[in-house]
């Protein structure tokens, strides 16, 4: 079996990986790109996709954004609900910024027809992936296409496959030190065929839990309230769900959600991780395989883009003049805006949710912070320039 070779081997043909190869591609590197899944599961899959207004500019920058403008919702500003009043932050007054709303499979379809329509390789349908990356020795991957076996020998390999993915898993035992937080209750989502309910996100604190109005597209909508993470969602009716809805959505002026069929009941489990460093040897953890956080202050896919960009930069300066200083400067640069980010969704999770170990200590405190928030015009525009992303460096 003769063994094949790239510059870059990327595993993961999610947002991280199809857009570093993307990046690469713009800097003359050649890459790889190995995914498990297939081409229509990866642009047919629905996610959420809030994006920060650096990770708009960046996709607009490298020649990926024209169907991000035309079919994006793009937002201003988010709503605050409670105590049955509805607050604006307008975030795009406070700090010049917003977010856009487009899921994340429609960034992943347009990386991949930009990834083919440059020539460059995505192998779907892999299996049996195996990194190597040994001090002293060239890294490689080696896996299964169809009843073909591969390997492939890498300068760099850069682990984009998510939490579970084959990449932090390669790692020696000891490598990396691991940091969580698991809470004490998960989310209950819904995909619903109706128009949208809103014109912005609305966040809403409730005596029974959180709940999240958000939008998907002119006919689906992706609704949340806090559940516990047992709970099994086809014991649910969809009229008990949009009773639930409505009560944790309710103002005193008698708005309600639009409703229609739900399509989609699921329950989102919620917890906090980050591992660190984020590289060992010649390979890189960007994304999901790295760190994970709790979904309400989306920062998941947005992190993932930071990660590969400082990663990019440091490849295109190592290739250039074979200087490594910003590569091994890749954690530490990274974990800053991990850290800040974990910070921000950590705080911004336990402010919206209730918690059976809650006191009524605690009730008068959440309420009095949200008060303040909506009040403030300096806690508004801290809460915008988390929200709509931290500049990039």
């Amino acid at each position: 079996m003769s063994v094949e070779r790239t510059q870059v081997g990327i595993v993961g043909a999610g947002p991280a990986g199809l857009l570093l190869a993307h990046l690469l591609r713009l800097s003359g590197i050649e890459s790889i790109v190995l995914e498990n899944r297939t081409r229509e599961e990866i642009e047919t899959t629905v996610r959420a996709g809030l994006l920060e207004q650096g990770t708009v500019d960046l996709l607009r920058e490298v020649g990926v954004g024209e169907r991000l403008d035309r079919e994006a919702f793009f937002h201003g500003g988010i709503y605050l609900r409670f105590l049955g009043r509805t607050h604006r932050i307008d975030m795009k007054s406070l700090t010049g910024r917003g977010v856009a709303l487009y899921p994340q499979q429609e960034v992943v379809t347009d990386l991949v027809k930009a990834r083919l329509a440059g020539g460059g390789e995505i192998v779907f349908s892999v299996s049996d992936v195996e990194v190597r990356n040994q001090p002293g020795e060239r890294a490689s991957l080696s896996f299964r296409q169809g009843d073909t076996k591969r390997t492939i020998a890498c300068d760099f390999i850069a682990g984009c496959d998510g939490s579970h993915g084959v990449s932090r898993h390669s790692l020696p035992a000891g490598t990396l030190a691991r940091h969580d937080r698991v809470y004490p209750f998960a989310w209950f989502g819904i995909l619903a065929e109706a128009a949208p309910s809103s014109d912005e996100l609305i966040y809403a604190r409730h005596e029974r839990g959180f709940a999240l109005v958000t939008t998907r597209s002119r006919t689906l909508q992706r609704m949340y309230f806090q559940c516990d993470p047992s709970e099994n969602p086809e014991a649910w009716s969809d009229e008990s769900i949009w009773a639930e809805l409505r009560a944790r959505l309710a103002t005193a002026d008698g708005w309600a959600p639009i409703e229609g069929r739900i399509t989609q009941k699921v329950v989102v489990p919620m917890r906090s991780l980050v591992f660190e460093p984020m590289q060992h040897g010649n390979l890189f953890l960007a994304g999901d395989a790295a760190h994970v956080v709790p979904p309400t202050g989306a920062k998941g896919l947005n992190l993932a883009v930071a990660d590969v960009r400082v990663l990019a930069r440091g490849l295109a300066r190592f290739y250039k003049s074979a200087d490594r200083s910003e590569l091994d400067r890749y954690s530490q640069v990274c974990l800053d805006r991990v850290w800040k980010a974990q910070r921000f969704s950590w705080w911004f999770t336990t402010l919206m949710h209730r918690s059976d170990a809650e006191t009524p200590f605690d009730d008068k405190r959440q309420l009095a912070e949200l008060d303040y928030l909506v009040r403030s015009r300096a806690a508004m525009t801290s809460f915008a320039e988390n929200y709509a992303g931290l500049p990039f460096d």
